[in-house]
């Protein structure tokens, strides 16, 4: 275990996070849940850097009392700290859940249930979230059902305080923490780990308040931008240079299903990785940010059209605009971008050609 893990000391876990009040401001104590879900969020978590992890955490003053992957305590430990959370004598400021509500069969939570006690872990969510100071949904499961609520969600899965796009949830439309603010939902699946990091480093400052999310509760340092934003393929974009099969160079809006001038993200701003990208790896976004993410009308490597027209036309954009803008753009492709979109590699380099509209080598 890294030295500086923060760790679930049972003994006395209160003690582990009190401060004199003329000392240092009091650091913040999180409890990490995981309901529903695959716990890519989890994964995605430990690769965050600039800072990392455990820098973050200190750098906002906050204690992890208990993470289902990173600490030491479990069994009669881990249900003693819950007991005491729950009974008033172990504070929580902030409750993180990873995994989406999973309320089934017949809304009495027993497909899923806490392990040891046979208390279904939606009433524990709920429990815990009338006591925190501040809420987060870790991931599109947590926040909104994501793919655990897609199709026919015989799991009658849901998200804290949403149901896809419908404000509810577990906790309802009208739920406020002990902050004053509404759950707070870190969407992506997975979930970008910066995105985590940034929102819990200003948690612990006192620096995120209401005006701080957009309409679907997204941190808007992340969700004010388009996934299309800083997109490494966007001069092919700019003139509807497409591919037209996976691995080439081309835009992939037009025919392979890429919905990332639609879709509320800042990955190809934020590298994954410190590089990547689903649209840098030559996948189309899929916009699992969304809260309509799981529930497409279409195969995700297909663009549905009408009348050859992408039915999902990018953010803002009037469809007569899109067509006329289209029509010139395709119009004055340069031959270069024309190649290269349907390569695998670059084919063309910048000035390799004559530049004319016929494209005829020097």
């Amino acid at each position: 275990m890294p030295r500086d893990l923060p760790r679930d000391l049972p003994c006395d876990p209160v003690g582990n996070v009190a401060r004199d009040a003329t000392a240092s401001p009091a650091r913040l104590t999180l409890l990490w849940l995981q309901s529903g879900g695959c716990g890519g969020c989890s994964m995605s978590l430990l690769n965050a850097d600039s800072p990392d992890l455990f820098a973050a955490l200190d750098l906002g003053r906050i204690d992890v009392l208990a993470h289902p992957s990173l600490s030491e305590a479990s069994g009669e430990d881990y249900h003693a700290l819950i007991a005491r959370i729950l009974s008033g004598q172990q504070s929580l400021d902030i409750l993180c859940v990873e995994g989406a509500i999973l309320r089934g069969p017949n809304d009495t939570g027993r497909f899923h249930l806490q392990p040891g006690t046979g208390k279904p872990v939606m009433q524990l969510v709920a429990e815990l979230a009338a006591l925190a100071r501040h809420v987060v949904a870790i991931g599109s499961c947590t926040a909104y059902g994501g793919v655990s609520a897609a199709g026919d969600n015989v799991t009658e899965a849901c998200g804290l305080a949403f149901d896809g796009v419908e404000p509810g949830g577990l906790l309802g439309s009208g739920f406020r923490s002990r902050s004053g603010l509404p759950a707070i939902n870190i969407a992506g699946c997975p979930t970008h780990p910066g995105w985590i990091v940034e929102t819990l480093v200003q948690l612990g400052h006192g620096a995120f308040g209401a005006t701080d999310l957009d309409a679907y509760g997204r941190p808007r340092f992340y969700a004010d931008h388009l996934v299309h934003h800083g997109c490494t393929r966007n001069e092919f974009y700019e003139y509807k240079a497409s591919a037209k099969e996976p691995g080439q160079l081309g835009c992939l809006m037009e025919h392979l299903g890429c919905i990332g001038t639609q879709v509320h993200g800042d990955c190809n701003m934020r590298a994954w990785n410190g590089e990547g990208s689903c649209i840098r790896g030559g996948y189309p976004c899929i916009g699992c940010t969304e809260p309509t993410f799981g529930e497409r009308d279409a195969p995700y490597l297909e663009t549905p059209k009408r009348g050859g027209i992408p039915v999902g036309l990018p953010t803002d954009m009037p469809k007569a605009w899109f067509v006329a803008l289209a029509s010139l753009a395709k119009a004055a492709t340069p031959e270069r971008l024309r190649r290269n979109a349907l390569a695998e590699r670059i084919a063309v380099t910048p000035g390799s050609l004559s530049g004319k509209a016929s494209g005829k080598p020097k």
